[in-house]
């Protein structure tokens, strides 16, 4: 007997979707807000990448996207932060 399964399709990671969002969230914000959306970019990235890891799951690249804007987004923070104290 031949048993075939039927073919799903590979989902988005809620990690991955969460990391980009809060990278992106993290410019549109002041000094500290944007600071913690960025850590929580971050995380939820590192969380994604390792979930896209499985073939049921998409999301790795946007997961790195989101890491990578998160650690951009705290520069920008730091800079905000900096521009806030001294000018």
């Amino acid at each position: 007997m031949n048993h075939t399964t039927p073919a799903t399709r590979a989902t988005f990671s809620v990690p991955s979707i969460i990391a980009i969002v809060a990278a992106i969230g993290s410019f549109m914000n002041g000094a500290t807000l944007g600071l913690i959306l960025a850590v929580v970019a971050i995380f939820f990235g590192i969380i994604g990448v390792v979930l896209s890891l499985s073939p049921a799951k998409r999301g790795g690249i946007i997961s790195t996207f989101g890491i990578g804007a998160g650690l951009i987004g705290i520069v920008a923070a730091v800079i905000k932060a900096a521009m806030y104290l001294f000018g």
